[in-house]
């Protein structure tokens, strides 16, 4: 009886080590959610609001460069906030439910300290979560550190929001990096490109976007 316990034990330990294993390195995180299919419609682009949208962005093989300078102007006369080029994403602003961003991420090397991708929108803030690179690292806003040696390379990113949980959990080429509360429900929405922190920033920002998708359950 004995022996059939500490089997029935190492079974159970060896199947909750696959288990999580698998959650956190290689496991698709879109694993039961459904795809919205995306039109060029839903890709708003923003970007310094006395410049023409070819100026900042460019959409050639499937791939969305977005480009920004420390001195460009904001996205509109009447905001203070700092320069961005960005994609918003239209037409699938959430308030409730489990949401998703998938995209493929790409920043050279030398830009350093702009929101690369975020879920806009909360309760009392701004922004529910924003992932910054500085100097090659990519950081939950300029605090915990995500995943490093960033710059040159494409990364893929997934980004799940469970509002009714507030929790948001953050995937880098399929390995759960991150979870963290999110800041209470709101008109929330899906970016991403460059938009420039307050300060430790580079003269010029730039990052690249492909293959995004949206999932939801």
């Amino acid at each position: 009886m004995k022996v059939f316990d500490q089997n029935m034990l190492m079974l159970v330990l060896v199947l909750s080590f696959l288990c999580n294993f698998s959650r956190l390195h290689g496991a698709d995180p879109t694993d039961g959610f459904t795809n919205i299919p995306l039109t060029e419609a839903n890709f708003k682009i923003q970007r310094p609001y006395n410049l023409p949208v070819e100026a900042r962005y460019s959409f050639e093989n499937g791939v969305r460069r977005m480009w920004v300078y420390a001195n460009d102007k904001s996205h509109s006369p009447n905001s203070q906030t700092q320069p961005r080029t960005e994609v918003r994403i239209m037409g699938h602003d959430y308030s409730s439910g489990v949401w998703q961003f998938e995209g493929y991420g790409f920043v050279p090397n030398g830009t350093t300290g702009p929101s690369v991708v975020q879920i806009h929108g909360a309760t009392h803030e701004s922004s529910t979560i924003i992932l910054r690179i500085y100097d090659g690292e990519l950081r939950y806003y300029s605090g915990d550190l995500i995943a490093s040696n960033m710059y040159d390379k494409w990364f893929k990113v997934n980004l799940i929001h469970d509002v009714d949980e507030g929790k948001v959990t953050v995937f880098i080429d399929n390995e759960q990096k991150f979870e963290t509360k999110d800041r209470g429900p709101g008109d929330l929405y899906f970016k991403c490109g460059v938009y420039a922190a307050p300060k430790n920033i580079s003269y010029y920002m730039e990052s690249r976007w492909r293959d995004i998708k949206i999932y939801k359950k």
